[in-house]
């Protein structure tokens, strides 16, 4: 082919695709410059995945036309997109843990029956791509013993294998601490200099401001925006995200904390393997205090939850809530904990905070159905279950404004909501909070954290855990860091930034040294 090389590598022409009654994406139309990053945002349920799904030939459009590199391509499948030049790294990484980096990025690309050229072609790949783009590796390591950061270089190395110069990464920066974050934006910005054009589907607005050149925002299955990163701002994003104005600055009540609410000593935990999961953590919550807890997913954070939930028991240690001490000898169950006035919303909401088949009404007293949320009489009094989970829609904005649907058929955000109102309904004296915002829409996220701040203000002590380290920083009032099990760091917020946190989630306490 003559000429000069298109301006555009991937162009996307009146995508239509529907499910059923559902139009998930409506006449969509995208042009990506050639050698560029390239964002694309939106609410949850607003087309995005469809759209990288049709791409990656994971769905087919009903209508429209696909251009790479100014040529009309049938995407019918992801062995036709990968021989068209476009990778997918997804949300949960696709290795084989017991395999090598090596056995993976040779996976489904072997060339000879004996594999001696396929292991010394991808043995030869892998050092290039060390060389050439910051990605180095070791080729024999197993992938289950390598960090979340380098096995999403093995990801981002099998991606481009075959010469992709498309590549489409979904929420990358999910797991990894934000030093790991940086190197990996510095891999991005190394794979465009050298034309590598780079599709990024992420929530996080202050990532497609430090690393896009471009961004487009998608609502309701629609194409509704594109900017000039330079050129936009968080604040307008977000307004075209939602539709409407969205508060992104959280106001802190500041207020002088009480008395401690929960205390933790010495508390460790060992699962059913005997592996110590928690390894000595110390720390308290007053009433009015907001205490957050960092650290990369698999920390010993939701063990940490477990325990103080009541779920799972402590091995050693002890925990005090009110008068009352529940240490190995006396562990107490979830019901015996609401009792002591501690609510729970959990980190996983449709395993643990919902019962899915379930109506709205149903789950507003789960958990609390032995008490007055039910009702006054022996039976559970539907009428009075009723009403209360009304309050509960009313109150808490859930859409559409209902108890009636069972609770697989509300978005993520509005499950939430459901969960956070049954648990704040109960005046907790302490609530656990596990990723309050996880997977939630940003009108959502503004609307939890207002929530969360007027609990604080009322008194009660919360204790948050969350990977978000945005999220840690505008809502903490002091920050419990952990690592492997360990409690790495426990400092003010005034005196967090990333960069400190982020090296007490690799491991190195606030004194500098490796835990």
């Amino acid at each position: 082919m003559g000429g000069s090389a298109p301006a555009f590598a991937l162009e996307v022409r009146g995508i239509d695709k529907s499910f059923g009654p559902v139009h998930a994406n409506r006449d969509i139309n995208l042009q990506v410059k050639a050698g560029s990053i390239h964002g694309i945002i939106g609410e949850n349920g607003a087309g995005k995945s469809t759209l990288m799904n049709i791409l990656y030939g994971m769905y087919q459009a009903d209508r429209g036309e696909i251009l790479i590199g100014g040529e009309p391509v049938r995407i019918t499948s992801s062995a036709v997109a990968i021989r068209s030049g476009i990778g997918m790294v997804h949300q949960h990484f696709m290795l084989v843990a017991p395999f090598t980096v090596l056995e993976n990025v040779m996976l489904g690309a072997e060339k000879d029956f004996l594999l001696k050229a396929s292991v010394s072609a991808t043995r030869a790949l892998i050092e290039r791509m060390g060389r050439d783009y910051g990605l180095a590796v070791d080729p024999d390591a197993k992938v289950e013993d390598l960090p979340v950061g380098l096995q999403q270089r093995v990801e981002i190395v099998k991606a481009l294998r075959g010469g992709a110069r498309i590549l489409i990464l979904d929420e990358p920066t999910g797991v990894l601490t934000p030093q790991e974050t940086e190197g990996f934006f510095q891999i991005l910005r190394a794979l465009r200099d050298e034309g590598v054009t780079i599709l990024l589907i992420t929530h996080k607005l202050q990532e497609i401001m430090a690393l896009t050149d471009q961004v487009s925002v998608m609502r309701r299955g629609e194409m509704v925006a594109h900017r000039a990163t330079a050129e936009t701002s968080r604040e307008e994003l977000a307004e075209l995200m939602v539709g409407r104005k969205v508060l992104l600055n959280v106001e802190r009540p500041e207020i002088a904390p009480g008395a401690p609410a929960l205390r933790v000593s010495g508390l460790r935990n060992r699962d059913r393997e005997g592996v110590e999961r928690l390894k000595g953590l110390d720390f308290e919550i007053r009433a009015g205090e907001l205490l957050a807890v960092a650290g990369v997913s698999g920390n010993g954070q939701t063990e940490l939850l477990d325990v103080l939930a009541g779920i799972a028991a402590p091995s050693a240690g002890k925990i005090e809530i009110g008068n009352a001490v529940v240490d190995a000898e006396h562990p107490r169950n979830p019901a015996e904990m609401r009792a002591l006035g501690l609510s729970h919303v959990p980190e996983d909401r449709h395993h643990r905070g919902l019962i899915l088949p379930f109506d709205g009404e149903e789950n507003c007293i789960l958990g609390f159905q032995d008490g007055e949320a039910a009702g006054a009489g022996f039976a559970i009094d539907k009428a009075h279950v009723a009403a209360r989970a009304a309050r509960h829609v009313e109150e808490f904005d859930v859409r559409p404004p209902t108890a009636k649907l069972r609770a697989a058929q509300y978005s993520g955000g509005n499950q939430q909501k459901l969960v956070l109102a049954r648990e704040i309904d109960a005046a907790p004296k302490v609530l656990l909070v596990g990723q309050p915002t996880r997977g939630v829409d940003i009108g959502a996220i503004e609307f939890i954290y207002q929530r969360l701040m007027r609990l604080k203000a009322a008194g009660c002590a919360i204790l948050l855990v969350s990977v978000e380290l945005e999220e840690v920083l505008s809502l903490a009032d002091r920050i419990l860091v952990m690592s492997n099990g360990e409690q790495t760091g426990l400092i003010d917020r005034k005196d967090a930034d990333e960069r400190s946190l982020g090296l007490m989630m690799a491991g190195v306490t606030a004194e500098g040294k490796a835990a």
